[in-house]
């Protein structure tokens, strides 16, 4: 049981109230800002697609699995501002959820620091329970919840700010609405309540090491009841290659990898080595991401002549 089983899951499964847990956890959140700050948006140039999916401890029956897609990109020739859509789905023991966002962010220029970009996000939030009990045990147990499909909305907000000395700060809140999910029937009914989480988040580029650049990020990560930090640095080497290392506190130590095959696509790879008690249990997390960006031709230069000014 110790190795095919999680306590989260117990408590999932057999509690009659279960309140929001910390959010996503993706170990390449440099590449998920837009997800967790809206500000952030479409603030660089192109049109960006990431891809990424996440196997939290590897071999733990139960563990999240995770899934993200987000597009961006930069409005600012057409109208000020950027626009993403944001699409997750993460799935823990009996419980699946699905998020869909629409991401706006105005950019405001600020004198001698950069580019202020303030975001919301506006989507759906879908969380359903599937219990799937083994027997003995079965659904036919009254003293047991029963499955239920709940959609709510979703708000996010966000200020992120990227300086003109190559780094950035961030300030965001996500599910401002905290979501009450109810279901089953009574007297066992489960609830879930998407609490609302806030996130501080930075970074600086250091150009010039060698034939590369070092790259170094902080996430901080809290409900006002728990909170968590990763903290990250890259070697990015002449824009083919990258590796890293990222510490989560008292929680993971993580290596990462990643190649540019061709121009403006980055596949990467990362390994999370837990160092917590489920390093007894878990093969450690595994996390696969694909981002290409494409970037609009320059308008052309339209001149004009007059024959009397020839």
């Amino acid at each position: 049981m110790k190795k095919n089983s999680l306590v989260v899951l117990l408590l999932l499964a057999l509690g009659s109230s279960v309140y929001g847990q910390q959010q996503k956890l993706i170990t390449n959140f440099m590449y998920d800002k837009m997800s967790l700050n809206p500000g952030e948006t479409g603030i660089d140039e192109g049109i960006c697609g990431v891809m990424l999916y996440r196997n939290q401890w590897d071999k733990v029956n139960g563990a999240p699995n995770s899934m993200l897609l987000n597009i961006e990109a930069n409005m600012n020739r057409f109208f000020p501002g950027g626009i993403g859509v944001t699409v997750f789905h993460d799935q823990i023991g009996f419980n699946r959820q699905n998020n869909v966002m629409l991401n706006y962010s105005y950019p405001l220029q600020i004198n001698g620091l950069g580019t202020l970009g303030i975001g919301v996000g506006v989507g759906l939030m879908n969380f359903s329970v599937s219990p799937e009990w083994v027997p003995p045990t079965t659904i036919n147990d009254n003293t047991l919840p029963a499955g239920y499909v709940a959609n709510n909305l979703d708000l996010n907000f966000g200020l992120y700010l990227k300086g003109n000395n190559d780094y950035y700060v961030g300030l965001s809140s996500t599910q401002l609405t905290q979501s009450l999910f109810t279901g089953g029937v009574a007297p066992i009914v489960s609830t879930y309540n998407a609490k609302r989480h806030y996130y501080l988040m930075g970074g600086k580029t250091f150009k010039g090491i060698g034939n590369g650049d070092i790259e170094t990020n902080l996430l901080v990560r809290t409900d006002l009841v728990k909170t968590s930090f990763d903290v990250n640095a890259r070697y990015l080497w002449n824009n083919k290659a990258y590796g890293g290392l990222t510490y989560r506190l008292s929680d993971a130590i993580a290596f990462m990898v990643g190649y540019m095959p061709i121009q403006n696509l980055t596949v990467g790879y990362s390994y999370d080595m837990s160092i917590n008690r489920l390093s007894s249990v878990s093969r450690g997390s595994h996390e696969i991401l694909v981002k290409y960006c494409y970037y609009l031709p320059p308008v052309p230069i339209q001149k004009s002549k007059h024959p009397r000014w020839l």
